[in-house]
């Protein structure tokens, strides 16, 4: 059988992986290739039809679609499941080998994964350079999975984000050197002040730089769990999406869905907390701007993205990117029985704990999951490669999912003979008829709670772009609502929708929310707004499987 090998200095991958690559038959594979194909025919997500496409070989396109709007192979994009946001022994808080969660998350059918281990003094000093060759070790056994070094970044004056390079020969000396001189919590610079925010802009510049220098080939930066602690302000976030030194833009977005999705499920089974953690209420670091009901998690989700007319609308309403993303922030994973390995671990001294071992009980009181199991990231790739995954999340061609509750996802918006996907702009002349199309690939198989998720409803959000905020702490947008919703009557198999916008006279977004329907109530700006979105999640008591929703990045039109 022939190798696939990951070049990580090169341009691009585009093998598939065997598991991935149905003219490699199964007495071919590996066992644990074998295991993935088997996973992911069960979940329906390997040659599952979505309007005569499979998912993994290409999304659909309309009919109306005119081919030169594809980007990479004639078979359309690789929709590639990933997770952004993984912890290992190498944090202070962490348990696991980085063969461990990359195995995992490979089992749960992931095609990339990023480790992200917290800054700190003894990770810029040590962690950071000794957790590559493992990282190394798990890209050659895990050759059909994707495996990125980042580390989480403490962004001065505000939360954590993820910062994640492309693999390469300068990808340790430029974590280390960005980490020495930028990170937060190294630099005592949390509080939030002026000088910690032009910090946290200098890093950002700094990391562009090392791309216009070719030092590496790319890095990106995407905000975590951005409303837990009400410290990222929309000023902010504003200033980190328009960071562009060197004319190269590093962060383009930010979790819409945190990990720690465990960690409300009630006391006498779990951990009693919150879903993301988020049990928190406001400080003297917090933008005093925020209403109490930032500090919680709706549907999972976080009140940035979760609120129609919040945040990320206002965001969005300007015409610029900013994109989400949904991860496990796995730490100590629900239901594992491993602890962390024995006294004589010195995380300060050794940069990492020591391994794992058997703990001999089912362990409840943790609050994550492993990569893959309940949250992912899919990105639409050109091809299987570290560059193409990065290319597709920097262009937003991005949509998340809790629990498994599509196995998949095409949206157009088709007009004037031409068309867009996800984080792309169409472009048309003022007055052109415009219309959406999805088409929707249901759930195939059971998720790691051992049911099938039933797609209940799907809503199409709209919303005006209306220019640069004059006002850069606004966080309403509105104009955005939801314009149209859809009961979904089917179980298996695919269900397209298309909503028509009409003669489009002014530049405007569109964006998808979906939800088995478990859960929901009005949401925060009011029922005309949006009459049935995701409930706030109770603290102590929310079960997170019985609670599922998917939502997708935006697309613009812009007519001229």
């Amino acid at each position: 059988m022939t190798s696939h090998h990951h070049d990580h200095d090169e341009a691009s991958v585009d093998s598939l992986p065997p598991a991935l690559d149905l003219s490699v038959a199964d007495t071919e594979l590996t066992p644990a290739q074998m295991s993935r194909r088997s996973m992911l025919r069960r979940a329906g997500l390997l040659g599952a039809g979505l309007a005569g496409a499979s998912v993994l070989s290409g999304g659909a396109v309309p009919a109306a679609a005119a081919s030169p709007g594809r980007t990479g192979r004639r078979g359309g994009f690789l929709w590639l499941a990933g997770d952004h946001h993984i912890h290992t022994q190498y944090s202070n808080d962490g348990k696991y080998r980085v063969t461990d969660q990359v195995r995992q998350g490979a089992r749960h059918g992931l095609d990339w994964m990023v480790i992200t281990d917290h800054g700190n003094e003894t990770h810029a000093k040590i962690g950071v350079e000794k957790v590559n060759p493992d990282i190394k070790e798990a890209r050659t056994a895990y050759e059909d999975t994707l495996v990125f070094q980042g580390l989480e970044w403490n962004i001065p004056a505000a939360e954590h984000g993820t910062v994640f390079v492309h693999p390469g020969r300068n990808e340790v000396a430029v974590l280390k050197e960005f980490e020495t001189s930028y990170d937060g919590r190294v630099k005592k610079a949390g509080d939030s002040t002026l000088a910690n925010e032009a910090l946290a802009i200098a890093g950002l510049n700094f990391l562009a730089e090392q791309v216009q220098r070719r030092r590496v080939k790319d890095i990106l930066m995407l905000a975590n769990h951005p409303a837990r602690k009400g410290i990222d302000s929309p000023h902010e976030i504003r200033a980190w999406r328009d960071a562009t030194s060197a004319g190269h833009r590093i962060a383009v977005g930010m979790e819409g869905a945190p990990g720690h999705q465990a960690a409300g499920i009630e006391k006498s089974v779990g951990m009693g907390r919150a879903r993301g953690l988020y049990d928190g209420s406001p400080d003297a670091n917090s933008f005093p701007g925020y209403p109490l009901e930032s500090y919680r998690t709706w549907g999972g989700f976080d009140w940035m993205t979760a609120t129609i007319g919040g945040l990320w609308d206002s965001l969005l309403a300007e015409g610029k990117p900013w994109w989400i993303t949904a991860n496990s922030d796995s730490h100590n994973v629900y239901t594992d029985t491993v602890k962390r390995g024995g006294p004589d671990s010195d995380y300060l001294a050794n940069g990492k704990h020591t391994d794992p071992v058997y703990g001999g009980k089912i362990d409840l009181t943790e609050g994550d999951y492993w990569p893959g199991q309940y949250s992912r990231t899919h990105v639409g790739a050109a091809g299987f490669s570290y560059t193409a995954v990065m290319d597709g999340i920097r262009a937003g061609r991005v949509w998340v999912d809790h629990g498994q509750l599509l196995s998949g996802l095409d949206v157009r918006l088709v007009g004037g003979g031409r068309w867009a996907t996800l984080g792309g702009a169409l472009h048309v002349r003022k007055g052109t008829k415009v219309t959406l199309t999805v088409d929707v690939a249901l759930a195939g198989g059971p998720n790691w709670a051992g049911f099938i998720p039933q797609l209940a409803r799907i809503d199409i959000i709209q919303g005006d772009v209306t220019g640069t905020a004059a006002d850069k702490d606004t966080f309403t947008a509105p104009t955005a609502k939801v314009v149209r919703s859809y009961d979904v009557h089917k179980s298996t198999g695919t269900v397209r929708l298309t909503y028509a916008l009409g003669a489009v006279d002014r530049p405007l977004y569109v964006r998808l929310r979906g939800t088995d329907g478990n859960r929901s109530a009005t949401g925060l700006m009011g029922a005309a707004v949006d009459p049935s979105g995701p409930a706030i999640d109770v603290v102590g008591d929310a079960d997170p499987w019985n609670d599922l929703w998917f939502y997708s990045n935006p697309v613009w039109v812009l007519p001229s």
